[in-house]
């Protein structure tokens, strides 16, 4: 007797989704039992995902609000406030890459929730295909057996036991038991029809689940991507970074939008299928497989009568007498006529291949193989399946709240970039602190300065007619004054001019100017001594 039955129990979510309003495209109520084919049935479908694209509309309406507000705003703001527009600016692109890494963490395990669950689906369908396709095997190998090979074997027999009457009513027999097996195969099920079907919807199960999991997995690295590229931007002050992740950032947004519509329509259309699929395997399959036959495997349990019982034991019946009357010719006919046990033994080794056949095919046909294969499959679709799909549209509405604060905290980093901008062209370019003066001075020395920081002998006379200048202070920058000797041809190791009362760092001169130096400064100690 088959074993109680598991029962099948739709989970929360399944009733919580099929409750959902089905509406029409012109908001007529629709029932909302699974029907696929049906006009309006798809048009409620399709008004679940137009939903979604309103609430797209509105998020861009939104969107281009909040820019026009702000792009509009004049520039009112202090520098006191700068700081904390910065601060605020950094703060909401943390947040926004908070929700991001949240929903792409969302989205994965939704994306392999559901994948489990179709591949389960396609592995019990593989195995109720490959238990339907066997029972066709052993079915036409045995009714080949009892037509062909054993009609043979009789035939041959007859022609020698044809002096013998009694042999001659023994196989036919024989002959008429093997009727009634073909008979009664002949009234077993071909499941052929249904394995097509069964292998066609596999492969297109398998087909459409390969590439929308790839393609959720291309949108999770997109979302990653352009998240951290935001990031990037924002902190090099890239406005070229910035106005490329914006564009991008919009083009997840409709990507977002459009998943949890595809992701909406499925799960409501899949929960109304899983709250009573019995129903609506009956209905599909009463064209191919009789109501009983379909009954019998999707409720199989002890109150459920096996409809080939009768099939299956008249067949074992008819299969035992034979091997009974052909053990009988082998034991008393074989004495007789020794040329018969060649194809008596024929006949002997098919009953048994034919016995061992009605084990299998009587194991095939028990509900409880293919009862947990219809299990599995609804376990698959309604408790993973769902359930990854309910997580892929919580991924959609964070990736959809994410990017929207990335687009709304784009136009205040801009803002802030254009200010700090403005705020280093205000700097003095004479001032001699200023990095950017300091470096246009390192490339374009002021020629007009050069006479007080070296001579040349050629034109002011010999070294030794020097004079110490007079003190001055000069706040020109040293590597000004090092560049300035590398661009006349001097090394700038070494002074051709004594720089003497400058208050400059001390000079090192060329060897050749050494004792000039000594000189001058000998004459200028003199000067400032004061007599005793």
């Amino acid at each position: 007797m088959p074993a109680a039955r598991v029962e099948y129990i739709a989970p929360w979510w399944v009733v919580w989704l099929h409750s959902v309003p089905h509406l029409g495209l012109h908001l007529q109520p629709v029932d909302s039992t699974f029907r696929p084919g049906d006009p309006s049935y798809q048009e409620s479908l399709l008004f679940l995902g137009l939903l979604a694209i309103v609430g797209l509309g509105l998020n861009l309406a939104f969107l281009a609000t909040y820019l026009v507000c702000t792009c509009c705003c004049q520039r009112d703001q202090e520098v006191q406030s700068k700081q904390r527009g910065s601060c605020c600016v950094t703060w909401t692109a943390v947040v926004a890459g908070l929700f991001c890494c949240a929903a792409v963490g969302v989205g994965f395990y939704g994306n392999s929730e559901t994948n489990d669950g179709m591949s389960q689906l396609i592995y019990s369908l593989d195995n109720a295909n490959h238990t339907f396709s066997g029972i066709d095997e052993l079915v036409s190998g045995n009714t080949q057996r009892m037509k062909k090979e054993l009609e043979q074997h009789l035939d041959r027999l007859s022609e020698i036991f044809a002096a013998r009457g009694d042999y001659i009513q023994t196989l036919k027999f024989v002959q008429q038991m093997a009727g009634n097996i073909i008979v009664q195969l002949s009234r077993l099920p071909v499941w052929s029809e249904v394995t097509s079907k069964l292998t066609e919807i596999s492969d297109q199960t398998s087909f459409v689940e390969h590439y929308r999991w790839l393609s959720y997995l291309l949108l999770f690295i997109l979302d990653l991507v352009i998240c951290l590229v935001t990031c990037l931007g924002l902190a090099k002050r890239s406005r070229c970074l910035l106005a490329s992740t914006l564009c991008c950032g919009v083009l997840t947004l409709l990507l977002s939008w459009a998943s949890l519509a595809a992701d909406t329509a499925a799960a409501v259309s899949t929960s109304d299928f899983c709250v009573a699929p019995d129903a609506f395997i009956l209905n599909t399959t009463q064209d191919q497989i009789s109501t009983e036959v379909t009954r019998y495997y999707l409720h199989c349990g002890q109150s459920v009568s096996s409809p080939f019982q009768q099939t299956l034991t008249i067949f074992q019946r008819s299969l035992t007498a034979m091997q009974i009357q052909i053990t009988g010719l082998l034991q008393f006919a074989v004495p007789l006529f020794p040329t018969a046990e060649k194809d008596l033994l024929g006949v002997q080794l098919l009953l048994n291949s034919s016995e061992t056949s009605l084990h299998q095919l009587m194991a095939m046909l028990d509900c409880r193989g293919l009862h947990k294969d219809y299990l599995d499959a609804l376990t698959g679709v309604c408790y993973d399946g769902i359930e990854g799909l309910l997580f892929l549209g919580l991924f959609s509405m964070l990736a959809a709240l994410a990017f929207s604060i990335l687009i709304c905290a784009g136009p205040r980093a801009w803002k802030h970039f254009t200010a700090r901008d403005r705020d280093y062209d205000d700097i003095d370019e004479d001032d001699p602190f200023n990095p950017q003066a300091r470096r246009i001075a390192a490339y374009n020395p002021p020629r007009g300065q050069l006479h007080s920081f070296c001579s040349y002998s050629s034109g002011l006379g010999s070294q030794s007619s020097l004079q110490p200048p007079a003190q001055t202070i000069s706040n020109a920058p040293v590597s000004e004054y090092m560049n300035q000797a590398m661009l006349f041809g001097g090394n700038p190791r070494y002074e051709n001019v004594p720089l003497i009362g400058r208050g400059s760092p001390p000079p090192t001169y060329s060897p050749s100017m050494r004792p000039t130096y000594m000189s001058v400064a000998d004459e200028h100690l003199r000067h400032y001594e004061f007599p005793s």
